[in-house]
């Protein structure tokens, strides 16, 4: 008679073997438990952490679009503003074209017509500026490519070479940015001028 007992456990009996005992996996110290606080409060910070990300971003975002549109509201109208110029150009040479002696000795209706073309540019500038535009006039500054352009030379010594000495067209501001570059006429001659002096676009808006 076989003994059964001695049939189970006949190890050249594989199939007949007892099935293998699963241990539960290791879990390593810095991966807590599911379910356990120490993994809550991981899930949480790093919750935090995304959210403050987030935040970051968007306000990146915020900035990055109000600078935008700040931007598109100053320097949307360079292109219109660029055209105007021609008009208060021409207003200015309507101006020029009348000598100082023509101007004391006109009559009544030649005065009036004079301070009409005044007041036409006047007002025009100040409309300019309220929409960002200014005029500056860089005389006796010394000569700046980012801000004029230099039609010609001077022989000057009483003032330091590359001294801006004479306007021919006045230059315009648009915000930070130069419209238009003044054309000037430069001195030669005289002594150099200091690095950085009278380099101050803003002073001399007009």
């Amino acid at each position: 008679m076989t003994d059964p007992d001695l049939h189970q456990n006949d190890p050249q009996n594989p199939a007949q073997a007892s099935e293998p005992v699963v241990s539960k996996p290791y879990i390593m110290p810095d991966d807590p438990e599911a379910g356990s606080a120490e993994a809550l409060a991981k899930e949480a910070a790093e919750a935090r952490d995304k959210m403050l990300r987030t935040l970051a971003e968007m306000e990146n975002l915020r900035k990055r679009t109000a600078r935008e549109v700040a931007d598109a509201r100053m320097y949307g109208i360079t292109g219109f503003a660029r055209d105007v110029l021609d008009i208060a150009d021409n207003l200015q040479r309507a101006l020029d074209a009348v000598p100082a002696e023509t101007r004391d000795n006109a009559d009544p209706g030649l005065k009036s017509l004079i301070e009409g073309v005044e007041l036409t540019e006047r007002s025009l500038l100040n409309t300019l500026e309220k929409n960002g535009v200014k005029k500056f006039d860089p005389t006796g500054q010394k000569f700046d490519p980012n801000f004029q352009q230099a039609m010609y030379e001077v022989p000057d010594p009483s003032v330091p070479s590359g001294t801006v000495v004479q306007v021919v067209q006045a230059g315009f501001m648009i915000g930070e940015r130069i419209l238009r570059p003044a054309l000037v006429g430069v001195s030669k001659g005289g002594a150099k001028t200091a690095p950085g002096a009278g380099n101050d676009q803003s002073n001399s808006a007009a």
